[in-house]
């Protein structure tokens, strides 16, 4: 599930081969409507942190402007261990 809750986009659930597709899409409509970037997406419900969930990130960066306009807050621990092995990093805004 993913929706707006205080200026933050939160994604919630597990994001799988059945249903990634969608939750780009759901994302990328919420993304598209908001006129203020950067938008921090807040990871803390994300079940599972993925190679398809970080796939799915970076997607949604790629239509913000500048393929700036997205900070990722709570990054799940599996998932940062992915974004340090492909030293993926300095390319993404973390914050605490």
């Amino acid at each position: 599930m993913i929706e707006i809750i205080h200026q933050e986009l939160h994604v919630s659930g597990k994001i799988d081969y059945a249903n990634a597709e969608s939750y780009y899409q759901q994302g990328l409509k919420l993304i598209q409507a908001q006129n203020q970037f950067p938008l921090v997406v807040n990871l803390a419900r994300l079940e599972q942190g993925s190679t398809l969930a970080l796939a799915v990130l970076v997607r949604w960066l790629r239509q913000t402007p500048q393929a700036q306009g997205i900070q990722f807050k709570a990054v799940p621990e599996r998932m940062m261990k992915i974004i340090q092995a492909c030293h993926l990093q300095n390319d993404l805004q973390l914050i605490a």
